[in-house]
């Protein structure tokens, strides 16, 4: 029977990884699935049917390491999920440009790759806003990912500098739904629409995830939510055996903040079916190469 790779990382303490709930589900269909993280040097990739990219959670600290990584993956007998060209389109952020192209609402973002303090004063201007968020495109975990205020951004003008010195970045107004609603995730296997949830951010703070203190809840989405996140997998260049659309609320409409498709945290600890409903999605494309 099929084996199975979680493709994880070293170090995973101040986590919370979920993948294990799909574990018992697998191996009633007597599927095997061993949790291997991508630092290592001596896996024979081979020995797997699937390689699924789960919590490498610090990819976006060794980006070429982790490409080589998959490069390795792809290259042998198994097949890596989600597929190595979608993880090529999907891995900058610049991906959104291609959905905007398509008429798919995202967040309102200029685009970088010289930072200056100019930048930063032109941002503010341009949104007419009195906060920015800053951020490079290659990113994850909300790692050097900054709020700024237009009151006092200067007095981080050095540290700026020194994290986006020849880097590509984003820049953001600052959504206030963020705070007073929280950001939307909606997830997605083999296609069909699995369950959503809500993330909401610890008080002070502006950053939903729960190793920054956020809190997550259950949601039902509305129909407006299911159009574009349908649209979103729609815009994808290949299909994806996992996607997760996050979204936030602009102008009182819709949109996407971000399209996941590498290693989202897929929350399976918040609704019981969705393990099931991801194993029946692999089996069922399993089942139908043979």
């Amino acid at each position: 029977m099929p084996a199975i790779a979680f493709l994880s990382t070293d170090h995973l303490e101040d986590f919370f990884v979920y993948d294990e709930l799909l574990v018992p589900y697998f191996n009633e269909r007597g599927w095997s699935v061993e949790t291997i993280s991508w630092h290592s040097q001596s896996e024979k990739w081979d020995r797997f049917d699937y390689v699924i990219v789960r919590s490498t959670w610090d990819y976006q600290q060794h980006p070429r390491a982790f490409m080589k990584c998959l490069d390795q993956i792809d290259a042998s007998s198994a097949i890596l999920l989600n597929p190595l060209a979608l993880i090529q389109w999907n891995i900058e952020k610049h991906y959104l440009k291609d959905l905007q192209c398509k008429g798919i609402p995202i967040v309102k973002t200029i685009w970088g790759k010289d930072f200056n303090n100019n930048v930063i004063e032109q941002a503010f201007t341009h949104f007419s806003c009195d906060t920015l968020v800053i951020k490079p495109t290659l990113s994850a975990n909300a790692d050097d990912t900054f709020k700024l205020s237009v009151v006092d951004w200067h007095n981080q003008q050095q540290v700026l500098c020194n994290v986006f010195n020849q880097r590509d970045f984003m820049i953001q107004p600052f959504l206030e739904s963020v705070v007073e609603e929280g950001e939307y995730s909606l997830f997605y296997f083999g296609g069909e629409y699995s369950h959503a949830i809500k993330k909401v951010p610890q008080k002070g703070d502006f950053r939903v995830q729960e190793e920054h203190g956020g809190s997550l809840h259950s949601v039902v989405v509305d129909k407006e939510q299911l159009d574009i996140a349908t649209k979103a997998l729609s815009a994808m260049p290949y299909e994806a055996l996992y996607a997760r659309v996050d979204l936030v609320r602009q102008n009182n409409n819709w949109a996407i903040m971000e399209l996941e498709l590498i290693e989202p945290s897929l929350y399976f600890n918040l609704d019981t079916q969705s393990p099931v409903r991801f194993v029946e999605a692999l089996v069922k494309a399993h089942e139908a190469t043979q």
